[in-house]
């Protein structure tokens, strides 16, 4: 491509308004035909942003009666581009129409309407004016507008939100290129609007202001598509020239006409003319916008530019497809936005889809591989979607391209809990595995059953499944493959014909391994086709289905039934003897249709069906091959179709044999006494099995199975030696008796006797269950808790919920000793380490056995923790839990949290004084161990400040919604530090002093008055001599005093963000608050008006010390203001100091402080007196105390006159700047940022191999823009967008910003 003429960089006007127009549909109409045909009527509205005061009404050559295109009649105001793009109600080809005849007659003013609709588009309230058009540079237009924005909002019209807005970027876009497409003939080659258009979009982009630089980016783009697609239409008109040339130039002399071939010559130079000036154009665009605002600090700017790169190169590959622009894509990848590498992403999908570009592609593929690969794993779902869909397209072009290793990376996503993403993968997969078939393979007649081509594809899927070692997560299989493949995946007659038929001459039969396999894939594809909707944890519930979803469900349903009930059978009959594959067959009953084994005449199949099920019961004792028979007599007997009394006789026929042989065996079982058969017991087992598993879906209450298992159970605890699994399966099968009779009872038709009976029984059990907490054996022990919180939550006060107050006689609350036992039995049996679990019974060196352990030992602490949280046992159990939150955090961190954040939801106060016992009792624990004289950077004193750390995070943010629940913490934590007396006697630290240093870890949770309440309430332990000791051991006390008074400093330092405080109001007087904060200091004002303390709080001074617990200094304190009724809710009592003592006269004060009388405390039992055997000299006391609090009072004035002194300069520093600019009020942002990513970082360079040659251009820099030295450089950083941290510039004073 040849080099662009320059670019006129000013807008200036011609003294010749004639322009030379070439062959053009829109000015060779010298009748003015053409001009009339896109006119709509006339247009009224009220004006848009910009047209106050714009006085370019009438003017032009010759059209005296319109105003930019449009009509003006009846004086009616005229409807601006901008106000008709907005509504986009009128055709946009009009609307082009308009503006080109208003162009022919006076292309300044069109022109100028056009300036002015790119600046309103942006949201400014600016109007480019006449003189503004003649006489000043882009700088200075782009510079005036900029101090025209609405500094109320940043929101401009492609970011607002609204009816109105919703397709004004649609219609925008749509206004370029209908443009470009009206203009493509004459009007883009005059040299003088295009050139204005790109100087201007071109200076507007380098704006540092968003909204310009977001539309002119935008703008650019769009009109740079609409150029390529004009050079397409000319490169396809030159060659279409160029054949017409030569096939005339070979003809033979005598035919061969010249002036044709002249007429050809002259068309081919027209057309390369106007194509080297549509280079030239598109080279000034593509240099002056996108290489710098493809790396703009905006997404939305690069997603933009990266999306339209890909249409040019899809577009006119020819001339964009190459390494040059390529690159700029490759790079991108990198962003560190996923929006942005999304753009990247769709925009190669739409070079790869077409595989005569493959070529083209071959050393970008290279060279980017491995990093769209990597992309599959992007922590963007949409972006990994995506990745995963070119690299399907990537697969179809070539299978060369992808290594085993890149599709491995693939295929394991199948698995993802995120169904797009596994979906994308299943699509992969297919295509890699499945999707090539061979010619001849598609030419042979279609066949049925194991000799199908389907046979050979199932097979492999059943490989790949097994290679996987997923074996639990077959559902999430087939639920990736099958929207790509649901005829393979329903193809179960080929299933069904590959597990009974006999195996063809040289085929190899399946394994073992891999008919358990398909069995379970066969499973899993007739839920899927028979629920269609995920498998758990895959999707967000069921949705509704459409109308022919709804008839494929019910035909697959139809099909499936029909083959399954003739072919279950036999599967059953085959494979009896294997408990993993008759359990997954047996769940295929509750699929079916059950009207069609009466329509379809299949009762025969049927009963085959079960026998199979009865003679499996009898053959088996494995408890998941008994409940899936179990379920499937209940699906089976549905009272709604008519085979429900021939399944209701066989059940029943079961039920009772089997029921009939327990009592049998279990009378003479239990008379055998110590001397047990194993025999006996196994059969014992076998049966009550059976029985469990049964009345688990089915009410067995016909039959009284309470007395006999209770008897069971009796016997185990006064022999000792009942067998393990016998005593579980009967505590199982007891609770089920259990419920089932609450159920009945709940019902409302039984008698009172059934509720009185339902008691009796329940109450019985349960103390039976409380004797085997005791039992030696584990299994039994973990099977009687978990039993029993059951049985304490559904028989807790929860029960007379919803209605139900006639079942209030069953309710059981547990006692303390029950409480204490289950207690005990978390604690010995949870919270312990691996090694010391001894359940998985010497398999603690397998790792599925470690974390089978695990996942049992959570289901027993969330049993415990749901006592907690529903109120059943008290919540001050919950502090031995909580308590090893930090030792067990990766194990039960997440069921501890959230049982903490429960119970704060049920009582905050009660949840604060259980956090507060939890930290007091490691505290214990640690002295207990340790000794009182405990180095406190142990490990163990460590671990408890974090712990405390850790407490204290949970309380949020919001400190009014826990502003009682911290007081307390922070009242029953002071009143521990100061319960022991030093055990070395007088003048020595409290036992527990030490605790303050972890009390402290919440005093930021304290709001400021607050604090001071808290100070006030720990002076009351403290006696004068502890404020003037600072000996290591007293540290604890002086760090937790500095935590309480720290928060007067940040408090203080709150009027600068206009917070109230009582420095405020002086703010107030003499510069206005930020309006985002206006309404923080609102609420907080209005919450200190409407609690009792902080009023009491406005006028108080942070205390002192006191002299003694009955001297106290009259300085600073009010005794109005300090009755003790007068405290927070009651929760700091302001208890005595010496209640026994006689009153003490008060100290006078010295001659500056005049006198205060001190009224005597009341007294107050629940404080602790801190006894004192020697009282110092009561002039000296009184001395140092004012002194004291002198020198408090004037820190504090300090503090407060700094931080009004730094309100005041910055508000100074405001509105000196506002002054000096003129663009923003009060403390909102300024409209301006950083353009540029951060350059700072380096990275590999990513060029190596790529051609980097683009299109040249001898355009000079625009004399109108400021120097982009200073901005951006030349070279382009791949870095610089996925580096964290943005370049940071300064405009005006401010820090830049992005919005």
């Amino acid at each position: 491509m040849i080099a662009a003429p320059e670019l006129q960089t000013e807008f200036h006007y011609p003294q010749d308004t004639d322009t030379r127009f070439s062959s053009d549909t829109d000015f060779d109409d010298p009748d003015g035909r053409i001009a009339t045909q896109g006119k709509g009527k006339a247009k009224k509205g009220k004006k848009g942003p910009g047209e106050k005061g714009k006085g370019l009404g009438v003017g032009g050559n010759g059209a005296p009666g319109r105003i930019n295109g449009h009509h003006q009649e009846n004086g009616m105001e005229q409807m601006m581009l901008f106000e008709v793009v907005k509504l986009g109600k009128s055709a946009m080809q009009s609307v082009v129409d308009d503006w080109i005849e208003s162009y022919k007659h006076d292309r300044d003013i069109a022109l100028l309407d056009l300036i002015n609709f790119f600046i309103q588009c942006s949201g400014c309230k600016g109007v480019v004016s006449s003189d503004m058009f003649r006489h000043m540079q882009n700088s200075e237009i782009i510079r005036k507008m900029t101090e025209e924005f609405d500094e109320d909002s940043g929101d401009y019209p492609l970011t607002m939100t609204g009816p109105q807005w919703k397709k004004f970027k649609a219609s925008f876009c749509e206004f370029i290129g209908v443009l470009v497409r009206q203009c493509q003939y004459s009007i883009i080659y005059d040299e003088y609007m295009m050139d204005t258009v790109i100087s201007l979009l071109t200076g507007l982009s380098d704006s540092q202001v968003r909204a310009f630089r977001h539309t002119s980016t935008l703008a650019a783009m769009k009109l740079m598509t609409a150029l390529v697609n004009v050079a397409l239409n000319l490169s396809i008109n030159m060659d279409n020239t160029q054949r017409q040339y030569e096939a005339e130039r070979n003809k033979m002399i005598g035919k061969r006409a010249n002036e044709r071939l002249e007429m050809l010559l002259q068309k081919r130079k027209e057309l390369q003319e106007n194509q080297d000036e549509i280079e030239n154009m598109m080279n000034a665009i593509f240099k002056g916008v996108f290489v710098h605002r493809y790396r703009d600090a905006i997404a939305e700017i690069r997603a933009i530019c990266i999306e339209e790169i890909g249409v040019w190169m899809k577009m006119y590959s020819d001339a964009f497809l190459n390494d040059s622009y390529l690159k700029y894509v490759g790079w991108t990848l990198h962003d560190k936005q996923g929006e942005v590498r999304l753009k990247c992403l769709t925009a190669l999908q739409g070079l790869y889809y077409n595989r005569e570009l493959n070529s083209k592609l071959e050393l970008f593929t290279s060279r980017f591989k491995d990093r769209i690969v990597s992309m599959t794993l992007d922590k963007e779902y949409d972006v990994a979607v995506q990745a995963i869909k070119l690299l399907t397209l990537v697969l179809h072009s070539s299978d060369e391209v992808l290594t085993p290793e890149d599709c491995e990376s693939v295929y394991h996503l199948v698995y993802s809990a995120h169904r797009p993403v596994a979906v994308a993968a299943g699509e992969f997969l297919y295509k890699k595995l499945f999707s090539h078939r061979d010619a001849e393979e598609d030419s042979m007649p279609k066949r049925r059953g194991r000799q199908s081509l389907n046979a050979t594809l199932l097979k492999t899927t059943v490989f790949f499944f097994l290679e996987s070692e997923l074996h639990e997560h077959a559902a999430y299989l087939v639920d990736s493959m099958w929207e790509c493949a649901a005829d393979l995946l329903k193809d179960w007659e080929c299933m069904i014909s590959l597990l009974l038929d006999e195996t063809l001459p040289g085929e190899e039969a399946l394994t073992d391994r891999q008919e358990t396999a398909l069995i379970e894939i066969m499973l899993c594809t007739i839920r899927q086709a028979a629920e269609c909707h995920p498998p758990v944890g895959r999707g967000t519930g069921k949705r509704v289905l459409t109308a022919k979803e709804k008839k494929t469900q019910l035909d697959d349903r139809t099909r499936m039934t029909e083959l399954f009930a003739v072919a279950l059978p036999p599967l059953l009959a085959k494979y009896s003897v294997d408990a993993e594959k008759v359990t997954n067959l047996l769940q295929l009953p509750q699929f079916f249709d059950l009207e069609i084994y009466t329509t379809g005449r299949l009762e025969k199949h049927l009963e085959a069906l079960l026998r199979q099920i009865r003679e499996i019961v009898e053959k088996h004792t494995d408890t998941d091959v008994l409940e899936a028979c179990s379920k499937t007599y209940h699906s089976l007997c549905n009272e709604e179709y008519t085979i429900f009394n021939r399944v209701d006789i066989a059940r029943s026929q079961l039920l009772d044999e089997q029921v009939d042989k327990f009592a049998r065996l279990l009378e003479d079982f239990l008379q055998e006494g110590e001397d047990l058969d194993e025999d006996d017991a196994y059969q014992v087992l076998s049966t009550l099995k059976r029985i469990t598993a049964f009345h688990n879906a089915h009410d067995l209450s016909k039959w009284d199975l309470f007395t006999s298992n209770y008897k069971l159970l009796k016997s185990g605890i006064e022999n000792g030696d009942m067998p393990e699994q016998i005593v579980i399966h009967a505590l199982q099968c007891t609770h089920y008796v259990i419920l089932w009779h609450l159920a009945k009872v709940s019902d409302g038709t039984s008698k009172k006797e059934d509720m009185v009976t339902l008691r009796k029984q329940m109450r019985a059990f349960s103390l039976m269950c409380q004797r085997y907490l005791t039992n030696v054996n584990t299994a039994v022990k973990e099977q009687a808790f978990t039993i029993l919180c059951d049985m304490l939550m559904i028989f807790s006060h929860q029960i007379i919920s919803g209605g139900r107050e006639a079942l209030e006689p069953l309710i059981y609350s547990p006692d303390s000793s029950l409480q204490s036992e289950l207690l005990s039995f978390i604690l010995d049996h949870v919270f312990i380490d691996q090694d010391d679990d001894g359940s998985t019974d010497g398999q603690q060196d397998d790792e599925a056995g470690k974390i089978e352990a695990l996942h049992k030992r959570r289901n027993l602490l969330a049993a415990y923790c749901k006592l907690i949280i529903y109120n059943v046992v008290e919540m001050n159990t919950g502090a031995d839990i909580f308590k090893q939150y930090m030792r067990y955090y990766n194990d039960y961190g997440d069921i501890i949290k959230e049982t903490m954040s429960k119970t704060r939801q049920i009582d905050k106060i009660q949840c604060a004084k259980t956090l507060i016992l939890s930290l007091q009792q490691l505290f214990n624990e640690m002295v207990s161990e340790l000794g009182h004289n405990f180095d406190r950077s142990s490990s163990a004193f460590c671990g408890i400040k974090e712990l405390a750390r850790r407490f204290s995070l949970t309380f949020g943010l919001d400190q009014l919604k826990t502003r009682e629940a911290i007081a307390m913490l922070h009242k029953d934590g002071i009143e521990f530090a100061f319960k022991e007396p030093s055990p070395q006697g007088e003048g020595n630290p409290p036992a527990h002093l030490a605790f303050l240093d972890i009390l402290s870890e919440f005093s930021s949770k304290l709001m400021r008055q607050d604090k001071r309440t808290v100070h006030m309430y720990l002076e009351r332990f403290m006696t004068f001599q502890m404020t003037l000791q600072r000996e290591d051991c007293w540290l604890p006390l002086i760090s937790y005093r500095n935590s309480l008074q720290a928060g007067g400093d940040d408090d203080t330092m709150s009027v600068v963000s206009g917070i109230s405080s009582r420095g405020s109001s002086v703010r107030s007087k003499k510069a206005k608050p930020a309006p985002g904060k206006r309404k923080l200091a609102e609420e907080e004002s209005s919450s200190s008006s409407s609690d009792m303390w902080l009023n009491r709080e406005q006028s108080l001074q942070t205390p002192v010390m006191m002299p003694s617990p009955h001297l106290t200094s009259t300085a600073i304190r009010d005794p109005k203001r300090m009755r003790p009724e007068d405290s927070y809710m009651g929760v700091y009592g302001m208890a005595p100091d010496q209640s026994q003592q006689p009153p003490t006269p008060q100290p006078q004060p010295p001659p500056q402080q005049p006198p205060t009388p001190q009224p005597q405390p009341h007294p107050h039992p629940q404080t602790p007196q801190p006894q004192h055997h020697h009282q110092p000299p009561m002039d000296y006391n009184t001395q140092v105390s004012w002194m004291l609090a002198q020198r408090q009072q004037e820190e504090v004035r300090q503090q407060q006159e700094r931080a009004m002194n730094y309100a005041k300069l910055r508000s100074n520093l405001q509105h000196a700047i506002r002054r000096n600019t003129g663009l923003m009020e009060d403390d909102e942002e300024p409209i301006v940022e950083d353009v540029m990513m951060s350059s700072e970082g380096r990275i590999e360079d990513l060029n190596e191999g790529m051609d980097f040659d683009t299109m040249d251009i001898d355009l000079p820099p625009s004399k109108n823009r400021r120097e982009r030295s200073e901005l951006k450089p030349d070279f382009y950083d791949p870095a610089s967008i996925m580096d964290e941290s943005v370049r940071s510039t300064h405009f005006l004073g401010y820090d830049a910003f992005q919005r």
